[in-house]
């Protein structure tokens, strides 16, 4: 995997919280660097950790179906993406601004659910986790301290939209893994 599409991926992964970091913007009545920090620690953090876990359980049946790799690839992140851009239509309810301990938890862990999901599918790929791991979480962490700030100065207008971009970035990629594995395209 060429580093554009492991950026690719970590773009199209950090726009759930880009979006969910814009609403918390949204909901604060004045920002400062620490929440700025605090939301890029939170979700950076996860969106490292989650693809780690996703890895390591995908390589204990790597070789299992190293035939079909770059199917379980194309459907996983398909999935994802789908799913990214239904929830874009969604309405979003943005008033709390609470930032504790247990909200950011569940927040990191809600918008990281997907990175999980690639993190298996890096397996299959034989991605190199590190790598993936430190982009995805720099990525995320950036998109999510400046999601604060664009909250902060345009609320939901560009949400919604970020969720689209990003949905659809991991299906383009979902299927270009396909087309590679299919030996119909070959990208180096």
């Amino acid at each position: 995997m060429s580093f554009f599409e492991l950026f690719m991926i970590a773009l199209g992964l950090s726009m759930d919280a880009f979006a969910v970091s814009i609403c918390k913007g949204l909901s604060l009545k004045k920002i400062n660097i620490k929440h700025m920090l605090i939301a890029g620690l939170w979700f950076g953090g996860f969106q490292a950790l989650m693809p780690t876990l996703g890895y390591y359980l995908g390589s204990l049946f790597s070789e299992a179906v190293d035939k079909f790799d770059h199917w379980i690839a194309f459907i996983l992140l398909a999935i994802i993406g789908i799913s990214m851009i239904k929830e874009s239509f969604d309405e979003v309810d943005a008033s709390d601004s609470d930032m504790g301990v247990k909200t950011m938890l569940m927040l990191a862990v809600a918008t990281s659910i997907d990175a999980f999901a690639v993190g298996v599918s890096f397996a299959f790929l034989g991605t190199n986790i590190a790598i993936a791991d430190f982009v995805i979480g720099l990525t995320t962490f950036i998109c999510s301290a400046v999601g604060i700030k664009i909250g902060s100065i345009f609320g939901l207008k560009y949400k919604a939209n970020a969720e689209r971009i990003g949905g659809v970035i991991l299906i383009i990629i979902g299927i270009k893994i396909l087309l590679d594995g299919l030996g119909l395209i070959i990208f180096k």
